[in-house]
């Protein structure tokens, strides 16, 4: 079954559920055939499911794995362990994939300098700790660090070894006898320590991290042992969010690193933008794996855009790549925001990069000066320490080799291996240095060396990782003070600190509350997550080239709303030494009076400008829509305010009104003055044949017609709308219907002497009573139709806003169309039966012409009134009252100049002519400007009262 090597040619798999001492009595019965199935010696179950582990008889119990790591360490034995892990390399060494030879744990290549600090500062927390007789008195802290060199394999392979307790690691179990295992403190990255906490979690292993920020670690159904020394990036996403709003920034480019801590921060990043209305020019990832195609496609798109701010969320050793390929292609003029990650790193912060990165702005964690670090940095001893790490750092420090590598033939040979298989070598950004060929003595002086490891101007995550060593000493310091009966657990138990489980760590580390260097109270809500304070900081260029980090704000996620950042603009140094703020917009800011305009397919930065419409405006700069006026306001000239509309009515201090004022008067002054000359040659012939009562009435209905024009001047008021029609109206039905019963006469006495001499027409017609009772029930119909109007639906002022957006119109609504078509019509009817009368007597014989000036008197009020509608309707405002009112003023003028004129032209220049001969037809005359009237038809004789003329 097996050979004299004790190889296994056989195996035998048990999988059940067992308690220790099922183990126990298991082992001690199992045998076959030379082989036992033996429990793991001192090798404690981490799951209740027991696997059973063939090994060959021998008399040394061991846990066994075909692999070993390849872990770097510090190590130092204590009564409780910490772990720690830090990037104190930058990558893993590519290996040969062939599957012909057997796989070996990759080596790490890159020294950094920075997390060597961060590493030295964990044990000078520790060794502070152990000193510190208010803490942990009679307990000493041992510490396990290994380096996870930037790579999630190694961050996995240093977990499982210390969580195993040896370099062969045995998934499940923890081998070994010695100190307790505490907590984890690291890995030094969001992937790498979600990946660690992923495995913790399954044990709920404590893990206390001071480097990853990432927002999805705040799960605590995810990573439920995890809390951290640093704030979640989700307020870090909103600080940057905010930082672009405050210097008015609405297009933004993202660049984030292919890893968890880029992806979730510029996701939150830009949902916070986009809450805003802040629009995204693009956003790239860097790839973890250096590929030199995707790197100058992202540098193209950042050449290519409009954006002048970039806001990046990525390590400073995934970033480096980029920025150097920027570098070479020369592209200045952005501003980059930074993440904590890389605000005040080393490698980004070189003198060459200056004149690229000098005005980048960003947030970092707090700073601190810790007491004696420095000293401690420095007291390195690589004769003494006989630590791998030490030595490498030493060689790198110094530029030297260190003896017991050999000069010229093994370290030179491995590093031209280590180049030779490297991938890609040649495109790489930090290819790392031959070392020279001098030999180190360790004598060299760490003072007066300038590097990263020994600059503590600048300890963030330094100080970071100094608070998680105290996070961590606090919780224990609780847990070992904790009394009998007063403990958190079953029946106020209390843990033992050299014999406690994960989980009873986890408790007092969640209810840790101490006091930090700033004075800050350190503790964890329930996401494992502290306060979040950052610090703003700006790079600024030296006279020298060089980048010096100037603190130009702070922000406090725990302040007030509105009053979480404080930044001074003063102090800011911007892009080519600018004191003022870039400008990174899409499209320009809409001034007041345009609106933005979206562009189809395009972000919603992206707009055109729209100027609004008329009566519409935009007081404020980006409105999204125009405001509409109010219906007695317009928009001015710049769109940007509402102005009252200007009120427009034909007023009398209005020059045209003023004209037409005037007319009127002149007209009415012409008709009374006709009235006069009758009335003073009223005892004339030609005014006792013209019915002279008749006669001043129509005169007088002349002279209203020619005032009613008066009352369309003026604003228009209640009276005013209500008296001018209806004024017009009847004036002009007095007057057709004295027309009309003088015209009946004409066109009867027409009708009768056709055929016959005028001397043969003796027969009388209507008499003067009569004619005036037809007249009087003429203007009684029309006066009572006026009346009804006034009663039922009178005319009435309005506010005409719609005839022109910039004005208001102030007129007479008419109150009912149907009134006013009636009350016009009935005018018009009575001109109409007027016109054909009269018409039928136009060939009266020339001594009886008076038909024909009356027809000719309706011909012209016929024009006037049927060339007045085209005009009144294509005229607005206070215009059409003036079209109205010539109407009204032509009409009469023409009426008085066909009836009246004739007349007066005898009666005032040709008195010789007025005299009953003429008068009565009975003598010819040559002068046909003055013809006789009809009376010569129906009397031989004229009498001599006015009142018994016939009505003409």
């Amino acid at each position: 079954m097996a050979d004299e090597e004790g190889e296994i040619m056989g195996s035998f798999d048990v999988t059940a559920l067992f308690t220790s001492t099922n183990i126990n009595q298991l082992y001690l019965k199992m045998r076959w055939s030379g082989i036992v199935y033996q429990r793991v010696a001192a090798c404690e179950p981490a799951f209740i499911t027991v696997i059973l582990v063939p090994v060959a008889i021998s008399g040394k119990q061991t846990c066994k794995l075909k692999g070993k790591f390849n872990l770097n360490s510090f190590k130092m034995p204590g009564d409780v362990i910490i772990g720690g892990m830090f990037p104190i390399h930058y990558r893993v060494v590519s290996s040969n994939s062939s599957s012909s030879t057997s796989p070996q744990s990759s080596g790490c290549e890159g020294f950094n300098f920075r997390a060597f600090r961060w590493a030295r500062t964990m044990i000078h927390a520790i060794n502070e700790v152990n000193q510190n007789d208010s803490i942990l008195p009679d307990i000493q802290l041992g510490y396990t660090i290994y380096d996870s060199c930037f790579t999630i394999s190694k961050a996995v392979e240093g977990t499982l070894t210390y969580l195993t307790g040896q370099d062969e690691a045995v998934p499940n179990y923890r081998c070994g006898n010695g100190a307790p295992l505490a907590v984890l403190i690291g890995a030094g990255g969001s992937a790498l320590s979600i990946a660690t906490a992923r495995i913790l979690g399954l044990y709920y292993f404590p893990q206390v991290d001071y480097s990853a920020s990432c927002s999805v670690l705040s799960d605590k159904f995810q990573f439920p042992s995890f809390i951290r020394t640093i704030p979640s990036d989700i307020f870090q996403s909103r600080a940057m969010a905010k930082l672009a709003i405050h210097f008015g920034w609405t297009w933004v480019g993202t660049i984030a690193s292919d890893d968890d801590y880029g992806k979730y921060g510029i996701k939150n990043f830009k949902e916070e933008l986009e809450k805003v209305g802040v629009c995204i020019s693009f956003s790239e990832t860097i790839p973890k794996v250096y590929a030199r195609e995707k790197i100058v496609r992202i540098v193209d798109t950042i050449e290519q855009s409009t954006a002048k701010i970039i806001a990046v969320f990525s390590a400073d050793i995934d970033l480096s790549s980029l920025i150097e390929e920027v570098m070479q292609r020369n592209i200045s003029g952005r501003t980059w925001i930074a993440s904590e990650a890389w605000i005040n790193s080393a490698l980004i912060s070189k003198p060459e990069y200056s004149s690229l990165l000098g005005g980048t702005i960003g947030f970092a964690i707090q700073r601190a000066h810790i007491p004696g670090l420095r000293d401690h940095l420095i007291q390195l001893d690589p004769r003494n320490s006989g630590e791998k790490l030490i030595t490498e750092f030493w060689e790198r420090a110094f530029d030297c080799m260190w003896p017991e590598h050999g000069v010229d033939v093994s370290r030179t040979s491995d590093l031209k291996t280590t180049e030779n298989n490297r991938t890609d070598v040649k495109n790489r950004i930090h290819i790392i240095p031959p070392l020279s060929q001098q030999l180190c003595t360790g004598k060299e002086n760490l003072d007066e060396i300038d590097n990263t490891y020994v600059d503590v101007s600048q300890l963030r995550l330094t100080y970071s990782v100094y608070k998680s060593v105290y996070t961590v000493a606090s919780a224990l310091h609780n847990m070992h003070t904790c009394k009998t009966g007063e403990g958190p657990f079953v029946k106020g138990s209390c843990a033992n600190i050299t014999d406690f489980q994960p989980w009873q760590l986890m408790y007092y580390l969640k209810n840790v509350r101490f006091k930090s260097l700033l004075g800050e109270e350190i503790y964890f809500d329930q996401n494992g997550d502290i306060d979040a304070i950052y610090d703003i900081m700006n790079w600024q260029r030296t006279s020298e080239g060089h980048i010096s980090f100037k603190v130009v704000g702070s922000y406090n996620a725990t302040a007030p709303p509105g009053q979480e950042m404080i930044i001074r603009n003063d102090s800011i140094i911007w892009n080519d030494d600018q004191v003022t703020p870039p400008f990174s917009v899409c499209s320009e800011s809409c001034q007041p009076g345009t609106r933005k305009g979206i562009r189809q397919g395009e972000p919603v930065c992206c707009f055109d400008c729209i100027p609004c419409a008329d009566g519409e405006i935009t007081n404020e700069t980006d409105s999204r829509e125009c405001i509409q006026c109010p219906e007695d306001y317009w928009s001015n000239e710049n769109r940007d305010e509402c102005v009252h509309k200007v009120i427009e009515y034909l007023g009398y201090n209005d020059p045209l009104g003023l004209a037409l004022i005037a007319l009127s008067i002149f007209g009415a002054c012409v008709a009374t003055a006709i009235a006069v000359a009758y009335l003073i040659r009223k005892d004339t012939a030609l005014v006792k044949a013209n019915n002279c009562g008749l006669s001043f009435v129509l005169l007088f209905s002349l002279v209203i017609c020619f005032l009613s024009s008066v009352v369309f001047v003026g604003e228009p008021v209640a009276w005013s709308c209500m008296t001018r029609q209806v004024l017009l109206a009847i004036s002009f039905a007095t007057c057709l219907s004295c027309m009309l019963s003088k015209a009946v006469n004409l066109m009867l006495k027409a009708r009768k002497t056709k055929g016959k001499s005028p001397e043969d027409t003796t027969e009388k017609l209507f008499s003067p009573l009569q004619q005036r009772i037809i007249a009087l029930i003429f203007v009684s119909c029309h006066a009572c139709l006026c009346a009804a109007w006034l009663i039922i639906l009178p005319p009435y002022p309005v506010k005409n806003t719609q005839s022109q957006n910039i004005k208001i119109i102030m007129e007479c609504n008419e109150g009912s169309v149907v009134f006013l078509c009636c009350v016009l019509g009935y005018d018009a009817l009575l001109a109409a039966i007027c016109f054909v009368f009269a018409f039928i007597a136009r060939k009266l014989p020339d001594n009886f012409n008076e038909a024909k000036f009356m027809t000719f008197a309706l011909l012209v009020f016929f024009i006037v009134w049927i060339s007045f509608i085209p005009a009144y309707l294509s005229t607005r405002g206070k215009y059409m009252v003036a079209v109205e009112m010539f109407a009204i003023l032509a009409s009469s003028f023409g009426l008085v100049a066909c009836l009246f004129v004739p007349k007066c032209y005898i009666i005032l220049l040709k008195p010789e002519r007025n005299t009953e001969e003429l008068v009565s037809g009975k003598t010819d005359t040559n002068d046909k400007s003055a013809p006789p009237t009809s009376q010569s038809l129906t009397t031989s004789g004229i009498s001599t009262t006015c009142s018994s003329v016939t009505l003409n």
